[in-house]
């Protein structure tokens, strides 16, 4: 990762190293006006702000609940009017609040697939045991991967 000081413009490879993204998928949201750098260098390169970055990790965080390219849109603005102060702050709330109801509910949703995607690799390692001639019945099963922080 490379380290840019707070507030310093950097240019994207700066930002997709800090954000884990893609030059591509940067340029993608940049396209689809969910950031827009607001400086450029002399060379023409795109300078990016902290400000830009935390669009881009919101962005990043509403992609896995599949969140349409508009709706991204309308959360961004609606975070940025509440931090400027802007609109009616009541209203806003309440058009936040309907955002936090369906990350929760697709959080819920993507929870119930993993338990039964974890279910399945369970049942593949069973199978892996007994063909290997391994105790299935009474013997505890390996998992594929680490339980710490469940």
């Amino acid at each position: 990762m490379t380290d840019t000081p707070r507030g310093a413009l950097m240019q994207i490879g700066q930002v997709a190293d800090r954000t884990g993204l893609s030059l591509r998928t940067i340029r993608f949201y940049e396209e689809n006006g969910l950031v827009i750098p607001p400086a450029r260098s002399e060379g023409g390169f795109r300078l990016y702000s902290d400000d830009e970055v935390a669009r881009l990790e919101t962005i990043k965080r509403m992609k896995p609940l599949g969140f349409s390219l508009e709706e991204m849109q309308q959360a961004l603005t609606l975070l940025a009017d509440l931090e400027s102060g802007t609109g009616d702050r009541a209203q806003l709330i309440d058009r936040l609040q309907m955002f936090h109801a369906a990350a929760i509910a697709r959080v819920a949703a993507l929870r119930e697939h993993l338990a039964v995607a974890e279910g399945f690799a369970e049942t593949l390692v069973r199978h892996l045991d007994a063909g290997r001639g391994e105790d299935v019945a009474g013997g505890p099963t390996r998992r594929t991967r680490p339980t710490e922080g469940r």
